[in-house]
């Protein structure tokens, strides 16, 4: 990343809205705004294999659910933010994963910018390729600042996305059974 570029781009976007990037309140924007990308936008140059590739042995086929992974992210569009909250759950087969890698996951693809619909299969099939379960849920519940504070302007309103792999996929029970425990 080159904080640089950042600071010179946010010095003109101050002057092109009017505003002096010289006084007092705007001085420090630049240099402020080029460490939050690096922040923000870290998950670029992040492998998320990593997170996952640590993992146990389990004897059976258990459903795992971890439930409120909350999360924010970058709309591509917009470069506004969109936050929420992340679902996933998966069939073992044969092994799991500590229970913060799959956070560790999502704030990965998170900290970059896309769109939610990406973000829910992003996961979805990191989950898939590295720990081979029978299957994976991902579910997304997402507000999105383009929809909120620009364009339509409505706030509170909330988008879901969800991908099915595997034995989700195929067995509408069992996605139930997730959406049950997800409610709880």
């Amino acid at each position: 990343m080159d904080k640089k570029k950042i600071e010179a781009a946010v010095r003109m976007i101050l002057e092109a809205i009017g505003e002096d990037p010289d006084r007092e309140g705007l001085v420090a924007t630049p240099g402020r705004i080029g460490r939050m990308c690096e922040e923000i936008f870290g998950g670029n140059d992040e492998e998320v294999k990593e997170h996952l590739s640590k993992t146990f042995s389990t004897p059976g086929s258990e459903l795992v659910l971890e439930k409120d992974i909350p999360f924010y992210s970058m709309c591509e569009h917009h470069l506004l933010p969109f936050f929420g909250e992340v679902h996933i759950a998966y069939i073992s087969d044969g092994k799991v994963v500590g229970l913060s890698k799959l956070a560790r996951t999502v704030d990965a693809f998170a900290k970059r910018a896309q769109i939610q619909e990406k973000l829910t299969e992003q996961i979805a099939d990191a989950v898939m390729e590295n720990l081979q379960p029978k299957g994976v849920l991902v579910i997304i519940e997402a507000e999105h600042m383009c929809m909120s504070m620009r364009g339509i302007k409505k706030p509170g309103t909330k988008t879901m996305t969800y991908i099915a792999r595997g034995v989700f996929e195929e067995d509408d029970t069992l996605c139930d059974r997730v959406f049950r425990m997800i409610k709880k």
